[in-house]
């Protein structure tokens, strides 16, 4: 039997029959002993291998519950347009054009983290982007996932001109002519894409078409950035064909580098319903979770739908017509899924809503409904989620990112009420926290701290009344995170019998000024009661 205890750390267990410990023990991969360093030592026995930690915090691995690990995989690989590396159309050119003169010509460039709201002419267009190469078809990703630009010779390699027609869920952005700008919306996407697969109207098309080899050896080689973060456990909410495949063949190899649990998107569930497969279905390392929907469009993009307006004029769009979308969602839940519904705006949460009651009316008082980002729910619609038993799916590294221009696009009133976690915990709700990965970082103590701070990347306050404590926001991230996945009874806690997914963090983080949270990343990693990461 292999045992390690971890001796010397200021634990913080999330079980609250024994919410702070000294100690943890761990043997063939589970939690053995939790508490004083001599009486978890004594039930450990003679020849523990004994991990010192030094004051560090030690906490239940990270569960990142909205997490694109595949096509965070893929971003780790290609050019890098996020900002503020990237703030302007200039530097986006200047990243394509250093990229493709590296890359043989015809072979697509990517690039993923575009904030175009942020740079100063605004929306780069094609004619830019064609500045920089004219013999390699471009597409950069906009941070949201759910609109990209791209280059002339993107649109000809696909056959589109300008009389080409806007898909349902999605539409081609033009100029006063009406002549194609270059940069595509929502599920537009999918016309532009060498994809994998075809999900019509059911969500953002980010499912390249590359071979699987490919896509499995760039998902290992993320493993490290993920387990240095402290992350043990993923939920990818868009999983179609394509992802399954790669972390199937993961699984089987053993490489599969985190626990993960799948949303398959809503295209799959006839497919899905005809074989009688729903979630929970797999093992610990990786299952099925809920089935993932789409109500409306991406907040930063400016296709989330308002009662009101907002922006340069932003109306939203939507991927069904709410009456669809309930009808789809209650047949998932007929057919026993959990439900989780990409929702930002108002209007789009009370359509989400009525789909929610239509699925609870079918799952029973334990449906678990998740809603995914929840962006501006009102105060009438969070009394709903208390009835419903919703989950809130929050992301408040928008709020650091973004909140100025949040704040700018949607005015005070609305802006301040973007994400808000602590009305929700008021409410009796479990929110939980997540990264939303590849939009923002994986790093679960920046997303920590900024639920507890509420600040933009520039200082000012993003909805401070909405502010919770560290201990919220880590239980947000553990324990109420693996309630979402119904896996609250094997990891989220420090307690005797769960599984072994601890992290150490590199410093105790509540001694921490809030400010210093934000760069605080794992010290070890254990996974599964093994070491998989150990800072050099």
């Amino acid at each position: 039997m292999s045992t390690t205890v971890i001796t010397g750390g200021n634990a913080i267990t999330m079980d609250p029959s024994n919410p702070y410990a000294r100690a943890v023990a761990v043997r063939d991969g589970r939690i053995l002993a939790v508490g004083r360093e001599e009486d978890v030592l004594a039930q450990a026995g003679p020849g523990a291998e004994v991990v010192r930690a030094g004051g560090r915090s030690v906490l239940p691995g990270f569960i990142d519950p909205h997490n694109h690990l595949l096509s965070t995989a893929e971003t780790l690989v290609a050019v890098d347009a996020r900002y503020p590396a990237v703030g302007s159309a200039a530097d986006l050119v200047a990243a394509v054009a250093a990229e493709a003169a590296r890359t043989p010509a015809g072979q697509w460039i990517r690039a993923y983290g575009m904030d175009d709201a942020k740079y100063p002419g605004g929306r780069p267009t094609r004619r830019q982007l064609d500045e920089a190469t004219t013999e390699h078809p471009v597409i950069v990703y906009h941070v949201s996932g759910h609109q990209a630009v791209v280059n002339s010779a993107a649109l000809s390699w696909r056959g589109i001109g300008d009389d080409v027609a806007d898909p349902a869920g999605g539409a081609f952005v033009r100029d006063e002519g009406g002549r194609l700008t270059g940069m595509v919306l929502d599920s537009a996407m999918e016309l532009l894409l060498p994809v994998a697969v075809d999900i019509g109207c059911h969500g953002p098309n980010f499912h390249v078409d590359l071979p699987l080899e490919q896509l499995r050896s760039w998902l290992e080689l993320a493993g490290e950035t993920y387990l240095r973060a402290g992350v043990t456990t993923v939920c990818d909410p868009q999983v179609s064909r394509r992802e399954l495949l790669v972390y199937r063949s993961a699984w089987e190899a053993g490489t599969l580098p985190v626990r993960t649990a799948v949303m398959p998107l809503s295209h799959m569930l006839d497919e899905l319903s005809s074989i009688g497969l729903a979630g929970p279905f797999g093992d610990d390392r990786l299952r099925f979770g809920a089935m993932k929907f789409y109500c409306d469009g991406t907040l930063l993009g400016g296709t989330a739908m308002f009662d009101e307006p907002y922006g340069e004029g932003f109306t939203g769009s939507l991927y069904h017509q709410p009456e669809q979308l309930v009808d789809l969602v209650r047949r998932a839940a007929t057919a026993d899924w959990q439900i989780g519904i990409h929702t930002q705006g108002d209007r789009a949460m009370g359509y989400s809503l009525e789909a929610i009651k239509a699925a609870v009316a079918v799952s029973g008082d334990d449906a678990r409904p998740r809603i995914e980002h929840c962006g501006h729910p009102t105060p009438a619609q969070v009394r709903e989620f208390a009835a419903l038993g919703v989950i809130p799916v929050n992301q408040p590294n928008f709020l650091y990112d973004s909140g100025t221009d949040f704040v700018r696009r949607l005015g005070e009133r609305r802006a301040h009420r973007l994400q808000p976690i602590r009305e929700e915990l008021d409410a009796g709700l479990r929110p939980v926290l997540s990264s939303d990965s590849f939009v923002s970082s994986l790093r679960p103590m920046e997303t920590v701290s900024n639920a507890v701070r509420r600040r933009t990347r520039e200082g000012g306050p993003i909805g401070a009344e909405q502010a919770i404590t560290l201990e919220e926001a880590l239980r947000a991230h553990t324990i109420d995170a693996a309630y979402a996945l119904r896996m609250e009874d094997r990891i989220g806690s420090l307690t005797p019998g769960k599984l072994a997914d601890v992290v150490v963090l590199d410093g105790d983080v509540r001694s921490l000024p809030a400010d210093a949270l934000s760069g605080v990343d794992a010290w070890l990693t254990m996974l599964d009661g093994d070491i998989a990461y150990r800072a050099g």
